[in-house]
């Protein structure tokens, strides 16, 4: 008996307790729970693809019918709205449920491909360029469009890019980092550019455009989302946004506002929703380069006369 070591009567305890009362396992999802995420995936996927359908249908009908080809533009626009949704919907339901798989991450990545990068950047060209008028001559017209094909395809290239850098990095750091206690994007998320580019046709009355002013400012829009995407700008990422957790007066407040405002005047609201949080990026990057220019730099200490 003298034989035997502390640590063998101590691992015997351990053992006996857990035969009498042991640690509780957790349930692992049934696959009903994992194909819920999945199913928010698909329709993210589907409401890419019909926007697409009904960009190609306004196409068409503009020249035969132009008050349907504005319909057409409109669903489109409001498709790739309720895909932005879809998309923050089946990330949050994944983690609620723990179902998050590799599976789960790569079809999301493909699905905002379609919905949120080849979708707008189609309905970006047709809408915005397409039809601008003939009248400013057959030269700056061909000019515009191939110029147009270009940021175009460079809105989808810089989607596609983003996609892939969230994938790979785990944990990304801005080039103007925040409080180390939040989360933040690094770069314009591509549901937000393309959610841009939706809100700012569905509030200009999906009617395409058709001079060459408007469409060549549409097109720097286009290039600034693109290298807001592929930049290592801070924006908030509302992961820390828990609506299950007790929140000020205020903050509801503003909620019910907001949630009102989309509801009495979605156009409007959806604009400067969009806009303040693509700005949002800019000015905390021009802020902070700002705070770097006009701060003092701190004065040196004189250095000591040596004597001897």
């Amino acid at each position: 008996m003298s034989d035997i070591n502390q640590s063998d009567i101590n691992q015997s305890d351990i053992n006996l307790s857990d035969a009498i009362d042991p640690p509780p396992q957790r349930k692992r999802p049934s696959r009903a729970a994992y194909a819920l995420p999945t199913l928010f995936t698909a329709g993210n996927i589907f409401l890419g693809y019909l926007s697409i359908v009904r960009t190609i249908q306004g196409a068409l009908n503009f020249g035969i019918h132009p008050a349907l080809a504005q319909q057409d533009f409109e669903v489109a626009a409001k498709t790739i709205g309720l895909a932005v949704v879809l998309d923050g919907l089946d990330g949050r339901i994944a983690r609620m449920t723990n179902t998050t798989s590799e599976f789960g991450r790569e079809l999301d990545s493909l699905a905002d491909v379609i919905s949120f990068g080849i979708a707008p950047a189609i309905l970006a060209y047709i809408w915005g360029v397409q039809f601008v008028s003939e009248s400013i001559g057959s030269f700056p017209l061909d000019q515009l469009q191939r110029t147009g094909k270009l940021l175009a395809f460079l809105f989808l290239a810089c989607g596609a890019a983003r996609l892939a850098r969230f994938n790979i990095q785990k944990n990304p750091v801005p080039s103007n980092p925040g409080a180390p206690h939040r989360k933040y994007f690094v770069g314009l998320p591509i549901p937000a550019a393309a959610g841009m580019v939706a809100a700012i046709i569905y509030a200009a009355g999906s009617n395409p455009l058709t001079d060459f002013v408007s469409s060549a400012a549409w097109l720097v829009l286009l290039a600034v989302l693109g290298f807001l995407m592929v930049s290592a700008w801070r924006y908030w990422s509302f992961k820390e946004l828990n609506l299950g957790r007790p929140r000020s007066p205020l903050m509801l407040v503003a909620m019910c506002a907001v949630i009102y405002g989309i509801w009495s005047w979605p156009q409007l609201a959806l604009f400067l929703l969009c806009t303040i949080y693509v700005s949002s990026g800019i000015f905390i990057r021009v802020g902070g380069i700002l705070r770097r220019v006009l701060k003092p730099t701190p004065k040196s200490p004189p250095e000591a006369s040596q004597v001897g």
